[in-house]
């Protein structure tokens, strides 16, 4: 009889981190200015519908207002139940006895347990090295390389010259490159028009975060076509409900523009609460997503974070994402009243470490 679970199972956790209920929550970079209003509409709409019967087989409404957004073909985008379920799909698809992935890191923290989930074996890359060489991403033969661009938990944006030179490896030696995009509205440039030609390269998306659609799990890929169908077959059917993809697709097409005002202002949000917290010394990285890395003033991620949520505010701890493996801080960009309330807990915590400091 084989055990269960299987072997490698026995070292996987559950996801977790504190989520308990706050009065300002910057911990999980959903979109702080709420959902997109079509997408509101549209779900009244599909409820009225009923929920008696099946969504669509693949999300087809989802996937052809994706294919009018982005011009591309339909036959080149896959949906899945957030842009994680579309990555979990590529890697069954890749996986395979003795199948390997390769990933630049720091980077999304469910990537490596994605891997393992579907029996890979999962090899970090330090960004550094990485982007000193990208053949570094192709040693020992991965089925397939993840890159997040821009990166969470850092909020860089590997250049787009390196991507290519990523690109031209895999394409002459076989690993898919999945390219996750989930914050590139935020001030990048995408690759998703590339997906189309290119012969290995899967672009992935979420609605969680600029489209303010986190509660409802959305995500698409897109791909060249054959790579998009070996993608939906290893997801299966069934997985974007009717409500989710009736709202998703009339916040795909954003007729209204709430999208571009949305996101400009969290920038314009971001770069001042950039300025702010370098006028406290905590050297914040410069970022291309709705979040901001900084270094943890007291140097014990865990600590700090416990003490900004003491003052009613939740922010993301690191440890060893910051350079030299120290620990760091995330903090999700909102608007600018949510974030004077961090900044007046951050600096209630700064003066607590300063009167520690002179005590000693």
């Amino acid at each position: 009889m084989s055990p269960f679970p299987r072997p490698d199972y026995r070292e996987l956790s559950t996801y977790h981190f504190d989520r308990s209920p706050i009065d300002v929550d910057l911990s999980d970079n959903t979109n702080q200015w709420g959902a997109h209003p079509a997408a509101a509409a549209a779900l009244m709409a599909a409820v009225d519908e009923g929920l008696a019967r099946y969504p669509e087989l693949y999300a087809d409404a989802l996937r052809d207002a994706v294919a009018e957004r982005l011009g591309v073909p339909a036959a080149c985008v896959t949906t899945g139940c957030g842009s994680d379920d579309v990555l979990d799909s590529a890697f069954r698809a890749a996986a395979g006895p003795g199948a390997a992935m390769s990933y630049a890191a720091p980077t999304f923290a469910m990537v490596a347990p994605l891997a393992r989930m579907n029996g890979m074996a999962a090899r970090a890359v330090a960004w550094e090295r990485a982007l000193a060489s990208p053949e570094t991403l192709l040693e020992g033969e991965p089925s397939l390389i993840y890159v997040c661009r821009p990166n969470n938990p850092t909020g860089h944006l590997a250049p787009s010259l390196w991507v290519e030179r990523l690109l031209d490896l895999a394409d002459t030696t076989g690993p898919l490159v999945v390219l996750d995009e989930a914050y590139v509205d935020f001030g990048a440039d995408s690759f998703v028009r590339h997906a189309v030609e290119r012969p290995r390269l899967l672009v992935t998306r979420t609605l969680s975060k600029a489209y303010g659609l986190a509660g409802l799990r959305v995500g698409y890929g897109v791909a060249a076509a054959d790579v998009a169908r070996e993608v939906e077959k290893s997801r299966g059917p069934y997985k974007v409900s009717r409500v989710a993809t009736r709202a998703a697709a009339a916040a795909v097409r954003d007729r209204e523009g709430w999208v571009a005002r949305t996101v400009a202002e969290c920038v314009s949000c971001r770069e001042r609460l950039t300025r702010e917290l370098r006028t406290r010394g905590l050297s914040p990285r410069e970022s291309f997503t709705n979040f901001i890395l900084f270094r943890a003033p007291g140097g014990d991620a865990g600590a700090d974070s416990a003490a900004l949520r003491a003052r009613g505010v939740a922010v993301r701890p690191f440890a060893g994402a910051w350079d030299g493996g120290r620990d760091a801080l995330r903090v999700t960009v909102a608007p600018w009243p949510l974030l004077e309330r961090f900044l007046e807990a951050l600096d209630a915590r700064l003066t607590e470490l300063g009167e520690a400091e002179e005590a000693l």
